[in-house]
């Protein structure tokens, strides 16, 4: 990515506050996903914004194929862009595959986070015989079939489903922030979260999480998050969302920040 990372991912910090606060965004979408949760923060925090460097909002030049075959290489990312800033101690919000990439991130430097807030998280999406991920192999290998094929089709008929919640203003804006992307690193980094397995790694982790889980997510079945809070290493909550969907800051904003609120305040 270059000496000027902050530039490159569009890391912006929003609020007054003396601690710190990352929101980090998950697959197809941006920074802007948190715009309507950011202003219940700001006044508080903080805030850390940034952007993936497979998001649409990222100059698609400087994705490096062969440096992001792991979600490793977003973990240096996040903690480089930390380190830039002078963070020395922040909470963390992470969405969906950015959850992973705090928990990562916690193990490796556990003293620069307060706590971690997966929303959506997933160690493992693919089904093994004593776990349920909510997906079989077959059926993955269907999506990236589909995305190969016709890019537009699959976000019109992907983005309904993972939104859930009849709220047409989130799919609207999450068809956006999907056909912002380009098709190839779209698939790309789908195929790299999809064939990702970090239930190894859970115990690892040492920082208080909570886990905040909708009632229904076509992604991530409710059996994951109590499957995270049994083997997480260190004290864990599972709070869950009485709305559906994998996207809730998009969906159900209000609801979804008042939960974050009361993690925060634990």
């Amino acid at each position: 990515m270059g000496h000027n990372l902050l530039q490159a991912l569009n890391v912006r910090v929003e609020g007054t506050g003396e601690k710190y606060l990352v929101l980090a965004h998950g697959f197809g979408t941006d920074q802007s996903a948190w715009q309507r949760i950011l202003p219940y923060f700001t006044p508080y925090y903080r805030v850390i914004l940034y952007d993936l460097a497979c998001a649409g909002s990222v100059n698609p030049d400087l994705f490096d194929f062969c440096r992001y075959t792991t979600l490793d290489a977003y973990v240096d990312d996040l903690l480089d862009i930390l380190d830039a800033l002078g963070v020395t101690r922040c909470a963390y919000v992470g969405h969906s595959v950015s959850a992973m990439i705090g928990i990562l991130a916690s193990i490796r430097r556990r003293d620069l986070f307060s706590k971690l807030i997966l929303i959506g998280a997933s160690p493992r999406f693919l089904n093994d015989h004593d776990y349920h991920g909510g997906f079989e192999e077959g059926e993955i290998e269907t999506v990236f079939s589909a995305m190969e094929a016709n890019y537009t089709a699959w976000v019109n008929g992907f983005a309904p489903l993972a939104v859930g919640a009849d709220v047409p203003t989130a799919v609207c804006e999450f068809s956006r922030t999907l056909f912002n992307m380009r098709p190839d690193i779209s698939l790309f980094v789908c195929r790299t979260v999809f064939n990702s397995d970090f239930r190894g790694v859970l115990g690892l982790v040492e920082v208080p999480c909570y886990i905040i889980q909708t009632a229904k997510d076509m992604s991530v079945p409710a059996s994951v998050a109590t499957y995270m809070k049994n083997h997480l290493g260190g004290k864990s909550t599972v709070l869950m969302l009485n709305t559906e969907g994998h996207l809730p800051h998009l969906s159900a904003p209000a609801l979804l920040a008042q939960s974050l609120r009361r993690a925060l305040a634990q």
